[in-house]
């Protein structure tokens, strides 16, 4: 019969653009966290170094960085497409 011919030009040109998309989507939710956790830094009075609790300062920290893990999974995400489109 025919034989079926796999475009794969066409494939990654697809794959790329489909990881781009994901990343261009996860950036343009960022700004979602970046308001709450201001919030959450003023709550926890996080600018007062010496008046809080070491607790309170190791959460001031874990919320400092949520931003650049959730930049880190947006971009594994993306390549993790990429690499399981294989």
């Amino acid at each position: 019969m025919y034989k079926i011919i796999k475009n794969k030009k066409g494939n990654a040109f697809l794959g790329v653009a489909i990881a781009i998309f994901i990343f261009v989507m996860g950036v343009l939710f960022i700004p979602f966290f970046a308001d709450d956790i201001t919030t959450t830094r003023t709550l926890l009075d996080c600018t007062n170094v010496d008046g809080i609790t070491d607790g309170a300062k190791l959460m001031c920290l874990n919320i400092d960085l949520l931003i650049p893990y959730f930049i880190w999974f947006i971009i594994s995400c993306a390549f993790g497409y990429l690499g399981g489109k294989n």
